[in-house]
């Protein structure tokens, strides 16, 4: 029955597609976390040796913390880090999220520098491989390292995960699908002498070539292609990690859900109920999403919580 129900959901086009794309973002992130740890080295101890007072080799004694996105009362060196990250920042009028960073590490933790060009919610990220796309493509985006990056070719590709992450039907076109591997291939192209992001750029054209159509004994193809067969397990951790992600990103605001994004946490939560194996799969999830959108209120401290939880079920 498990093999059959996902079978059917992989037949179905635009949910197929949708899969597919998030799939590809898994396969992005991969890729960039080797290239950009390694580039987040070099930019931290290129700070310090082109700054005087950081050349000393000093570390924060005041345990200095962010007061939630708020840094007030630093010490005389994590406020000459805090001028380095606005200096190099590529949008003077952008919120720093500095609720992502413990400001006493910056002297020696280099992550703790890249976590100010992301979004919010990396304050419990210590390290690359813990990011996901949208952290890493933010830090690119945000940090003048990386000034040889072609601002609008990421932006295209930040534009695109949003589209796919906020999707409320959980299905995009195969036009969507041709400007996303457009967007990632040219994202890509200038970076091609790495050889993690050679080998990613080569399985996101394999995962967009092929048809993706699972077959099963005594399940008929719904749209009727044959394709290659991929590895139903495969599919089925890559299903459930980018469903987990899509609850976590509605569940994780910092204010009340709109309208809009109740309604696609109801509509995911509909989705997960009505498929047999996804029921049981996010059996605990389930729970979490009924206390919140059945509740007298939805606060956003009720939605980090349950955001949280979902992330270590």
């Amino acid at each position: 029955m498990v093999l059959a129900e996902l079978s059917l959901r992989l037949n179905e086009v635009g949910y197929k597609n949708w899969l597919k794309a998030g799939y590809c973002l898994m396969k992005l992130k991969d890729g960039l976390q080797g290239y950009v740890n390694n580039e987040m080295k070099v930019f931290h101890e290129n700070i310090i040796t082109s700054n005087a007072t950081l050349r000393r080799g000093e570390v924060c004694r005041h345990n200095c913390r962010a007061n939630g996105n708020q840094l007030h009362s630093l010490c005389p060196l994590c406020s000459e880090w805090r001028k380095e990250i606005l200096r190099h920042h590529t949008n003077s009028s952008a919120v720093v999220n500095w609720g992502n960073c413990k400001p006493w590490l910056w002297s020696v933790e280099y992550w703790e520098l890249a976590k100010a060009f992301m979004p919010r919610g990396q304050a419990n990220v210590t390290r690359a491989e813990q990011c996901d796309a949208s952290a890493l493509l933010n830090l690119l985006h945000f940090c003048d390292h990386f000034s040889y990056m072609d601002p609008q070719l990421l932006r295209d590709v930040i534009r695109c995960r949003n589209e796919l992450m906020h999707s409320c039907e959980m299905r995009v076109s195969q036009q969507w699908m041709q400007r996303y591997q457009r967007s990632l291939e040219m994202l890509l192209t200038p970076l091609q002498h790495i050889p993690d992001i050679a080998t990613t750029t080569q399985h996101i054209q394999e995962t967009l070539s092929i048809d993706w159509s699972v077959h099963v004994p005594g399940v008929d193809h719904v749209d009727g292609c044959k394709g290659r067969e991929v590895e139903l397990e495969y599919v089925s951790q890559w299903e459930a990690e980018l469903l987990r992600q899509r609850l976590c990103e509605l569940l994780d605001q910092e204010e009340e859900l709109s309208p809009e994004d109740l309604q696609s946490l109801q509509t995911l939560s509909a989705f997960l109920q009505n498929q047999e194996d996804l029921r049981e799969r996010f059996r605990e999830e389930l729970q979490t999403l009924r206390a919140v959108t059945d509740g007298p209120s939805h606060t956003p401290e009720r939605h980090q919580e349950a955001a949280t939880h979902i992330t270590h079920t």
